[in-house]
């Protein structure tokens, strides 16, 4: 999540620069766009998704861990979960870009606040690396890392403060809270389970630009978890202790977004 967020950082910086040395001056275009009271538009983003962990600090914290059940699956299994002291730890190895695309309506509320829904689509990736092999029975080999996809349903609602325009140029912030349903989730012998719906709170910063034929807006927003992602065991044969270290998953997600409107 700290690689997240130093990303997150850097992407703002890096917006705050390239846009404060844009062209300022020339012939106002669109000068009535602000003074709909609706209208709607298009998204093209890139994401890239991360994950909080709170661990158990060793797995016999955890009440629902059983050793005797590890041991008459595989008793080598308790062996590599005991060389690390029973810490069985996990984290995002690298983050994955993703992509976003989604439908764009605004709502005029007064002159500087808009009301943003934007349903649409989220594909991405997370892996994770574990302090000890991986034991997938779905993979053919064993390994330190586990992939899952996901596929949102994205419906974020969205509140947008639109700073004073200057001649085609518009800085704004926004926030909100959104709701995603990950549809690609079904397979009860994933070795992380993980729910389908989760709750996020959204913040961010963009930047419109009127052009002559439509606004282009280039945004950044950072979507924090609100709730645990953790479901609930994988069926058997597969190994429940890669899912048993959890105490708690919140998901969040960085997008890069594109307005056309």
């Amino acid at each position: 999540m700290n690689r997240l967020k130093r990303f997150f950082l850097f992407v703002c910086v890096l917006f705050i620069y390239v846009t404060g040395n844009a062209q300022m001056w020339g012939v106002p275009n669109l000068t009535t766009f602000d003074d709909r009271k609706v209208h709607f538009g298009f998204t093209l983003g890139l994401n890239t998704l991360d994950m909080g962990f709170s661990h158990y600090y060793t797995l016999e914290e955890n009440p629902t861990f059983d050793r005797a059940e590890v041991e008459n699956m595989n008793p080598g299994y308790l062996a590599e979960i005991d060389s690390v002291g029973g810490r069985i730890r996990a984290d995002i190895s690298t983050l994955a870009p993703g992509f976003t695309v989604a439908i764009v309506s605004n709502l005029r509320l007064t002159e500087n606040l808009d009301l943003r829904f934007l349903p649409g689509l989220s594909f991405g990736s997370r892996q994770l690396v574990y302090n000890v092999p991986i034991h997938d029975l779905n993979e053919p080999s064993n390994t330190d890392r586990y992939t899952f996809r996901s596929t949102y349903l994205d419906f974020p609602l969205l509140v947008k403060y639109k700073s004073k325009r200057i001649i085609n140029q518009r800085p704004y912030m926004i926030g909100g809270l959104a709701m995603r349903i990950d549809i690609s989730k079904s397979a009860k012998e994933d070795l992380i389970q993980t729910k389908r719906m989760s709750f996020y709170a959204e913040a961010g910063m963009g930047w419109d630009v009127y052009l002559q034929f439509f606004r282009l807006s280039t945004e950044v927003k950072y979507s924090f978890g609100l709730n645990n992602s953790l479901a609930g065991m994988p069926g058997d044969p597969q190994p429940k202790y890669f899912s048993q270290t959890f105490k708690r998953l919140t998901a969040h997600m960085l997008t890069l977004s594109f307005h056309f409107e």
